[in-house]
Formats: C-alpha cells, structure tokens, sequence
C-alpha cells in the first residue's frame, strides 16, 4: 500500500516497547529529515520478549489502534522485532494505512559472511518465531544459523540511553551464548535482531576477541518508509516531534536528553 494522497502535516508513526525502536528512527530522519514524527513506546508493556505470543497478538493492535486514532498518522512503523514477527498481519488486516515491519536481516547477512556462520542475537520470543524459520530456510539454507536469545541486552541498552555505564556482564554473557555453540568459534557476521541492541553495537564489538559484521534491518526500513511516502510533500523545515508513552511521564527524566537528540521534545502518556 502506497501514499497517494499528499498529506505533508500527518506525522509517521513509530513504535517499539522502549527507546529501541531510536535505531530505525535515527536511519528514517536522514532520508526524510523534515517529516514530522510521533515516536510511542509500550514502557507498561515491556518486556515483549518475555511474553506469550497470544498476549502481545491482543495488545499490539490495540495500542496501535489507539495511537493511529489519536496522532492520525501517514504511516506506522513497528520498530520492534517481537512485536513484528508476531503481530504484523494482525496489525495490517485492521488498520488502513501503512505498516512497514522489523524482521532479522538474515538475507542480508547470509550475502555478507565469508565463513558461512552467522550469529543471531534477538529477544527469547523473537528467536524461537516459525517467521524466523523461513527466513533462514529461505535465504540461509547454506549457512550455519546460530541464534540466542539475550532480552538482557534490552536492559543494557536502555541503561546507556539513560546516560549510565551498561552492564558488561550482560554484554558478555550474550556475546558467550553464541561463540560457545558448536562452531561458535567461526561466526564473522552477528545480526542484531532486536532494534534495542544496535544501541550497545560497540559494547557487543568489544566483547568479542575478533572484528565482527554486524548488521540489523534500520537501513532497510527506512528505505521502505521513504519509498512509500516518495509521493508526500514534507514540510520544509523539521518540527518538534512527539514521544508518547504507556508508562509514567516521570520515568523519561532521564531519557530526555537522548529523545531531545531526535527532536522528540514534547511528551505525552497514552
């Protein structure tokens, strides 16, 4: 579904549980950087990697109906790997405007490692998904897949967006869950399959004892969301955007110098 109709004051929607979906944003504001944008984050909801897939298959269109109801926007995002491998049709099939979704960037990773081990770091939910199944047989069938679940990172990662030092331990036992499955030893390309984790990308690089590929799928969504808007006449100069929360207004105190870093300078509680 493309835009036909130009609607330059409607904002894009993007959503994630915390400030991970900051990823996808950051990569969105450089080919569309005057768009106006209303960034939701599900804080009462997290952490979605810890919950059922019937649970978040009933809140995520929930949430989403609610916030396109409100904010009307040209098109929503779900910047949220979880949230995508289990609730992008559902979300699609009720909403009628655009949905673009997060998936890991096996195709792309499958074309870059030389040793054919690809490491796959994402949420407990999202690593066990029959989604990620067909991608890998699909675009990795000649390649060893080794994936772990680490929703640890989603912590550390939020940590530093609060401006406070990561905990290593996590980095590290993430960076063990994969270099100590068989042929561990061999991985040359990490794909990051959750958008929190990109966030502590130089963390994960330091733990490991060589240089590693990383890849995740920001580029590659923003290039979808600018493809599908190619037709909107954006303003010519950025607004303030908005950061809407499930969660207490009080709890992005310390986020706020990050979130004013994306021009996201008024807050609201949904």
């Amino acid at each position: 579904m493309t835009i036909q109709t130009p609607q330059s004051a409607a904002p894009l929607l993007f959503f994630d549980t915390g400030i991970g979906g900051l990823s996808v944003l950051r990569e969105a504001k450089k080919l569309l950087p005057t768009a106006p944008i209303v960034y939701a984050a599900d804080y009462a909801g997290m952490p979605y990697g810890m919950k059922s897939e019937e649970e978040l298959s009933t809140r995520i269109p929930l949430l989403l109906g609610r916030l396109v109801e409100r904010y009307k926007p040209l098109l929503v995002t779900i910047a949220c790997n979880t949230a995508s491998t289990i609730a992008l049709d559902v979300v699609r099939s009720v909403l009628d405007i655009p949905v673009v979704g997060t998936v890991p960037a096996i195709k792309p990773a499958s074309a870059m490692t030389k040793t054919g081990v690809i490491g796959l770091l994402g949420t407990t939910a999202t690593i066990r998904q029959p989604y990620v199944d067909r991608l890998a047989s699909e675009f990795a069938a000649d390649k060893i897949l080794l994936r772990y679940g680490a929703p640890g990172l989603v912590k550390a990662a939020e940590a530093k967006l609060r401006g406070e030092q990561p905990d290593l331990d996590i980095i590290k036992s993430a960076v063990e869950g994969l270099v100590t499955q068989d042929r561990g030893d061999e991985i040359d390309t990490v794909i990051l399959a959750c958008t929190h984790f990109p966030l502590v990308q130089d963390e994960l690089q330091n733990s490991f004892v060589r240089d590693i590929q990383f890849i995740d799928g920001s580029v590659g969504i923003a290039k979808r969301i600018a493809h599908l808007t190619a037709q909107i006449s954006w303003p010519e100069t950025s607004k303030n955007g908005v950061f809407v929360t499930t969660g207490a207004r009080e709890f992005l105190v310390p986020y706020e110098p990050q979130l004013q870093d994306f021009d996201l300078t008024r807050i609201e509680t949904l």
